[in-house]
């Protein structure tokens, strides 16, 4: 599904993204790490009917919100030997070794040891981990599309991860391509597997309704368990 336009307005002291699309159906999301509150909504709906709807929701809204802001956060990244970094759920500490060999990564325990040069700058010590995040979502997702073209009885043409502010994966459902957030390697395998099969589906059916839902209870009966461990993940941007 395709973005048609972008928009901002504001309730109750709330900023609010408007993303109008080809949907039937209004939705509401408050995403991680800071609350960020996007509506998509149909074309059709002008931003007054946008606003009651997030009047409608509010306590809810600031529910999801408090939960996000409650959570530990990670403090900003300046890639040194005791920090902490996440990998499919778990939780690591990073291990900085000097080589002068080629950059590499080894999982060792509860360690990550990252192999660089001594004057290796930050942001190219995060490129290594970024890198190796990277060739580690590639391996499960890879696993999971395996499984499940098999029992859904679908194909999917291509995948890529990449970078996403707001999602977790999504799916152009003309070109059979899903996208998934490089951000999911840090979340436990679960809900990967949730946000996998959730994107696959769309093929199926595009909106979220009662039929998608009645999907995702036949394909991932515990899909909803898994949306809200997913909720409470570290994510950071």
């Amino acid at each position: 599904m395709n973005i048609n336009s972008s928009s901002y307005i504001n309730v109750s002291g709330l900023e609010i993204i408007i993303d109008r699309k080809d949907i039937k159906n209004l939705h509401i999301g408050v995403y991680p790490p800071n609350g960020k509150i996007r509506v998509a909504t149909p074309l059709k709906l002008n931003d007054d009917a946008v606003r009651l709807a997030v009047i409608s929701r509010l306590s809810w809204i600031k529910k999801q919100q408090k939960e996000f802001l409650n959570q530990p956060r990670q403090t900003k990244r300046e890639m040194v030997s005791g920090e902490s970094h996440f990998l499919l759920g778990k939780r690591y500490l990073l291990d900085i070794k000097y080589t002068n060999r080629k950059f590499k990564i080894i999982k060792k325990h509860s360690k990550i040891e990252l192999y660089i040069g001594k004057n290796t700058t930050i942001e190219n010590r995060y490129k290594v981990l970024e890198q190796y995040y990277r060739n580690n979502l590639n391996t499960e997702i890879d696993k999971l599309i395996s499984k499940w073209q098999k029992v859904i009885n679908i194909d999917i043409e291509f995948y890529k991860i990449q970078k996403m502010k707001t999602k977790w994966g999504s799916c152009n459902i003309k070109a059979k391509r899903l996208l998934f957030n490089l951000e999911l390697v840090k979340v436990p395998l679960e809900c990967i597997e949730y946000i996998v099969v959730h994107e696959m589906l769309h093929l199926l059916e595009r909106y979220h309704n009662d039929n998608f839902k009645t999907l995702m209870d036949k394909y991932l009966s515990n899909w909803q368990s898994r949306k809200e461990k997913l909720k409470l993940c570290q994510i950071e941007y």
